[in-house]
């Protein structure tokens, strides 16, 4: 079973993209791409949503396996 984790290796800022792109096999770009329109678009809530995400998502190599 795959947990969602932040990556330590596939990061920008704190690894919260990176670890999606893992979980979900999409390409982490992409997501960063969609994830600065939806900034945009948004006025912040997806900034909100970032920093929400920082705090409740583990590291990948904070999680025992």
């Amino acid at each position: 079973m795959k947990k969602l984790t932040r990556s330590r290796s596939n990061r920008k800022l704190a690894g919260v993209i990176g670890g999606l792109a893992n979980y979900t096999g999409i390409d982490a770009s992409l997501l960063r791409v969609i994830f600065i329109i939806g900034l945009i678009m948004s006025f912040g809530t997806f900034a909100l949503v970032y920093l929400i995400w920082m705090i409740v998502v583990p590291n990948d190599q904070d999680v025992i396996s």
